[in-house]
């Protein structure tokens, strides 16, 4: 049975819009302090989030010491602001070695990751997902975002989508999901009519949509966000696809939607641009030992964005991702110089005609164009 986060549910009616505007997402804290002088709770606890105040996590007696989480704008519940995504990286069939991916979890979760964000068009992840966090006894504990992709002679009624979310819970050994997403913003205007009555009935506790190919669909995922309905929304976010800082974040702010960042890593492709390269000398004034740190850091001091998701197969790596979550965060002036010294490197220009994950190989249930098979456990 999955349980409640006990966290508080308070109503948060400062604006992180007006936050961002008046910074230009900037270093918060000297900022907000004459905006919120005799504010109500609600505002003190909205400037803490636009701080980036570095909280303990609150889940189940976690081994994590001081750790960046985010709220949930609409329920004030906390998050630890890196998650794992499972595109690609856990679509391992049976029958392949998969003890790699059980040890991610493991290290996931000894680190104090708690996000993880799967679909039922991701192969075997939530096969593997839901078998890896049983064995270790995990399931109740972990924050599992979903997606929904109901198409085809069902459009009409919620007997596809209805199906699809009974198998995911039973996959992933849940009665509950914490959030379901409209996968890609399919059938949108028909799926969340069907997500607002699942939330009624409490088979899931926050709705929201998806999409990774921005600046395409911009447009639409911004418009979703300011009709006010969405409890989250997932968007394509890294130090070199910034679009979202434009319209969509903003937005997401104005309305309480809290953020989900997929490709932070551009699909592993940001690492190829640094590949030799060492890091900056200033990296080390906000805590960076790595570049996966560098580029984490940049997405999760956006004041927006709840929860950056990268996907990996190796457990080294999960170990390098979850460092983003100690230390100091980048204010505007440091995201400001972070950009300008990715922008000097060359190859930063050409990464969007690179393809994903270059050198990396799979072998799941998933297959993609220039993707070669057989899995590498390298894979980020």
């Amino acid at each position: 049975m999955h349980q409640e986060n006990s966290y508080s549910s308070n109503p948060q009616p400062f604006s992180r819009r007006a936050v961002i505007k008046a910074m230009g997402i900037g270093a918060a804290t000297a900022a907000l302090s004459p905006l919120i002088q005799g504010g109500s709770q609600a505002a003190q606890n909205q400037a803490t989030q636009a701080q980036m105040s570095h909280n303990q996590v609150a889940q189940n007696g976690s081994k994590a010491s001081e750790i960046i989480t985010k709220l949930i704008p609409r329920t004030n519940e906390q998050v630890p602001a890196i998650g794992m995504g499972t595109f690609l990286t856990f679509d391992v069939l049976s029958d392949q070695p998969r003890n790699h991916l059980q040890e991610v979890i493991r290290r996931f979760w000894d680190g104090g990751g708690r996000v993880v964000d799967v679909s039922p068009l991701y192969g075997m992840s939530e096969v593997n997902v839901g078998e890896f966090a049983s064995a270790l006894n995990i399931t109740d504990d972990l924050f599992i975002t979903n997606k929904i992709w109901a198409t085809g002679e069902y459009l009409g009624d919620d007997s596809h989508a209805l199906r699809q979310l009974e198998q995911s819970m039973q996959r992933l050994s849940r009665d509950r999901m914490d959030a379901m997403q409209v996968h890609s913003l399919v059938n949108v205007e028909m799926v969340i009519p069907f997500l607002r009555e699942w939330k009624q009935e409490g088979r899931i506790r926050y709705l929201g949509i998806t999409y990774h190919d921005l600046p395409l669909y911009a447009a639409p995922v911004a418009r979703w966000i300011e009709n006010g309905e969405l409890d989250f929304v997932q968007v394509g976010y890294s130090i070199f696809e910034r679009d979202v800082e434009d319209r969509i974040l903003p937005a997401a702010a104005d309305q309480g939607t809290a953020v989900l960042v997929n490709m932070p890593f551009e699909k592993a492709r940001l690492f190829e641009v640094v590949q030799g390269q060492p890091l900056p000398d200033f990296a080390s004034e906000i805590g960076c030992e790595n570049w996966a740190q560098f580029f984490l850091k940049y997405v999760i001091s956006h004041p927006a964005v709840t929860c950056a998701i990268p996907a990996t197969t190796n457990p080294d790596h999960i170990v390098e991702n979850l460092g983003a979550l100690k230390g100091p965060l980048p204010d505007q002036e440091m995201r400001t110089r972070m950009v300008r010294h990715m922008e000097s490197l060359p190859g930063l220009g050409n990464l969007a005609q690179t393809l994903w994950y270059p050198g990396k190989q799979f072998n799941g249930l998933v297959r993609l164009p220039g993707l070669a098979a057989t899995q590498n456990a390298g894979s980020r």
